[in-house]
């Protein structure tokens, strides 16, 4: 059986962080919540020290709210150094961190921003690896709304494996809790993936959901002229590669047990 771990977990009141401290909770390892609103910051180091404190292993799934290239690349950098700054201080011994499956894919924007993300942190002296993941379903009813004018969304036609942030969760807890042979140089170099269990067209998936809500919205596809990105959308590069773990539930799945069907 293993021996328990302390892992502090960044990000822990997100869709993924709280997921994964239920997780590791429920293998029975002691976990340290790492977020603003409990008062440790990962940018200005506040509580920071004293949060890392006896711990064996971190896992980062903090994200950046605006897709501002820039500001998302300073958030994750700075969070990767104080992290690695502060972890060795107090003797951590692993670091994980969760990305975007495709994020070597993008020129710019986000993507970009999470690479640099991956990249600083592997830099860093506490041995890392980096998990990439496909959207999240929970992904779908974000975008809708972001895509809404009136009564008809817009959305690019975009090809993912859409995958629960649970299952990624449930595989964060698995290489965190790893072997030290995963922690290697070697192993490193590998970036493993985890996605859902079948291919999906974005704008079907927000159809699922809209009937399955009774809304009135429409669901149109269109590119927006102004993303300089959606080519990379519709090419299929955000899907995983022939190694990626694949894992359910589907999205129509996890619909059923997610959203409540509207009353009539």
């Amino acid at each position: 059986m293993q021996k328990p771990m302390r892992i502090a977990v960044v990000g822990a009141t997100g869709r993924v962080g709280h997921h994964v401290v239920d997780a590791l909770h429920e293998r029975g390892h002691d976990v340290v919540p790492i977020a603003r609103s409990l008062g440790v910051d990962v940018i200005t180091r506040e509580g920071l020290a004293e949060a890392l404190s006896g711990v064996d292993g971190i896992v980062d799934t903090a994200t950046w709210p605006t897709p501002d290239e820039a500001e998302a690349t300073r958030f994750f950098t700075t969070a990767a150094r104080n992290l690695h700054d502060a972890g060795r201080a107090a003797g951590v011994r692993r670091l994980v961190v969760v990305s975007i499956i495709g994020t070597d894919k993008f020129g710019g924007g986000y993507g970009k921003a999470k690479l640099a993300h991956e990249e600083a942190t592997l830099a860093g002296p506490i041995p890392s690896r980096v998990l990439r993941a496909a959207q999240f379903h929970e992904f779908v009813e974000e975008l809708v709304g972001w895509s809404t004018q009136g009564a008809v969304a817009t959305l690019p036609d975009m090809r993912t494996q859409l995958v629960a942030a649970r299952t990624v969760a449930e595989a964060l807890a698995d290489l965190v809790t790893a072997p030290d042979s995963e922690f290697t140089p070697e192993a490193a170099a590998r970036i493993p993936e985890v996605a859902g269990p079948q291919e999906e067209r974005l704008p079907e998936a927000a159809r699922l959901l809209i009937a399955r809500r009774g809304d009135a919205l429409r669901i149109d596809v269109g590119s927006d002229p102004s993303d300089p990105y959606s080519t990379v959308y519709e090419s299929g590069a955000l899907l995983p590669g022939p190694d990626a773990l694949l894992a359910g539930p589907t999205y129509a799945e996890w619909l059923e047990a997610n959203v409540a069907v509207a009353s009539s």
